[in-house]
């Protein structure tokens, strides 16, 4: 019998290379929705998968204009991660993010009425700016190198730190990495700075068009 030395046809590295070879996003996106709701189930399982998906991303090149988002899963414990599931699926204020690929900024796009009213009791003297669907709040700057959770990946940084309006608790610490599945579908990674310049990966994220 032969031996087989092949990857197995529905391995993620295959899979990925199917879906790009179709330009199927919409697929992509179903398949990281899929990963969101094993996550409730064999957390383990889709931290795996989530994270060889990401591993097999490249930098967005032409990603401009708003995004829809969605928190995959967070990443921090046992205890804490299903909690963190139950409350966001009750109460998910994030919408998705906006691009300006020429200026390479950007901003998060919020629900706004009540679901702003928290933001004001974590960041009194923080101001977003209304927008037709909601708020937009937390300003950042992109540009590409290595992740500092996969420093062999090159990935789109998404920074807060270096944008003075932002608060400083909390959100100047988070450092976002975001890598395209299939042009469309985008995979990222929530880091958190600690002293030292270290970094700690709190979770996944990820945005379509």
């Amino acid at each position: 019998m032969a031996t087989e030395t092949s990857a197995a046809p529905n391995s993620v590295e295959s899979r990925v290379a199917d879906l790009r070879a179709r330009g199927a996003k919409d697929e992509a996106w179903e398949w990281i929705t899929g990963l969101k709701e094993k996550a409730g189930s064999d957390q383990a399982a889709a931290e795996a998968e989530l994270n060889e998906l990401f591993r097999l991303g490249v930098p967005p090149t032409d990603l401009d204009g708003p995004t829809d988002g969605i928190l995959v899963t967070t990443t921090t414990n046992r205890l804490l991660d299903p909690a963190v599931r139950a409350i966001t699926s009750l109460w998910m204020p994030w919408q998705g993010k906006r691009f300006d690929s020429e200026a390479a900024t950007g901003d998060n796009r919020m629900a706004g009425g009540i679901a702003a009213v928290p933001s004001k009791l974590l960041w009194p003297l923080y101001k977003m700016k209304d927008a037709i669907d909601g708020k937009l709040a937390f300003d950042f700057k992109t540009y590409v190198e290595a992740g500092k959770a996969d420093p062999d990946v090159q990935v789109m940084v998404i920074d807060y730190a270096d944008v003075e309006d932002n608060p400083g608790l909390v959100i100047r610490s988070i450092r976002d990495e975001l890598v395209e599945v299939v042009p469309g579908a985008y995979l990222g990674k929530i880091l958190y700075r600690l002293p030292g310049d270290k970094y700690e990966m709190v979770g996944f994220f990820a945005l379509h068009t």
